[in-house]
């Protein structure tokens, strides 16, 4: 299996530093332009599915950067809770660290990386082989990459390719 998977473009939210989880806050326009550089690389390439998290702004970026995806709510990035739309300056140092660290964090009202480990791996489990195209947010990447050794803090707009069994980022 081959995943391509994509990092929604910028948000207003993430320009400012916010946490930003299950909050539908759309593209900026910024974000939006992101997508033209991934157009060439994708538009015209085959894949097995092109999937998207349900929430707008990843939606809305696959739209842009490669046309129709499938919505599944299981792509969604980890639901912040009571963190949702505060500065990372506004969080307290244990929970600073705990984010940091990924493993272990339970978002205070909201998920668990164990939660989130969960249905990303249930979707994963049911494509099936081939080489999947993924619109889907930081968290997400991040988890599928560090399932193999790698941690990564994806860029909005940045593409990851991974292959199962071993990592190649671009």
């Amino acid at each position: 299996m081959r995943l391509w998977l994509v990092r929604h473009g910028a948000t207003d939210w993430s320009e400012q530093g916010r946490l930003c989880g299950w909050t539908d806050i759309p593209l900026s326009p910024r974000g939006r332009s992101q997508a033209g550089p991934l157009q060439p690389r994708l538009r015209g390439r085959v894949f097995d599915g092109v999937w998207t998290s349900d929430l707008g702004r990843a939606s809305e970026f696959a739209r842009l950067a490669a046309g129709p995806a499938e919505a599944d709510r299981r792509l969604r990035e980890i639901d912040f809770g009571d963190l949702e739309g505060k500065l990372w300056r506004e969080c307290d140092r244990p929970t600073r660290d705990a984010l940091v660290r990924f493993d272990g964090f339970v978002a205070p009202g909201g998920e668990s990386v164990t939660q989130l480990e969960l249905r990303v791996g249930e979707f994963v489990s049911e494509i099936g082989s081939g080489e999947h195209l993924v619109f889907t947010h930081g968290g997400v990447v991040r988890l599928l990459t560090r399932w193999h050794g790698v941690v990564s803090h994806p860029a909005p707009g940045e593409l990851t390719i991974l292959e199962w069994g071993s990592i190649d980022g671009e």
